[in-house]
């Protein structure tokens, strides 16, 4: 089975503490498998299997912004 990826664009994003704040969120999702955050260009990738962007954004509001 192929790993899915899914980038978000994470305006919010300021410091390490909100990479951080979003990648322990989105970490814990089902289906992810890893997490990588660009504060340079607000970007976050998601790789996994079977990701379910309804919640992947809601693990991105959970840690306090917005991705669109």
């Amino acid at each position: 089975m192929m790993a899915e990826t899914i980038t978000y664009s994470v305006p919010g994003m300021t410091c390490e503490h909100c990479t951080h704040a979003v990648s322990s969120e989105l970490g814990a999702v089902a289906g992810v498998a890893g997490v990588e955050v660009d504060l340079g260009t607000k970007l976050v990738t998601v790789t996994g299997d079977g990701l379910d962007d309804q919640a992947l954004r809601a693990a991105i509001e959970e840690a306090g912004y917005e991705a669109t």
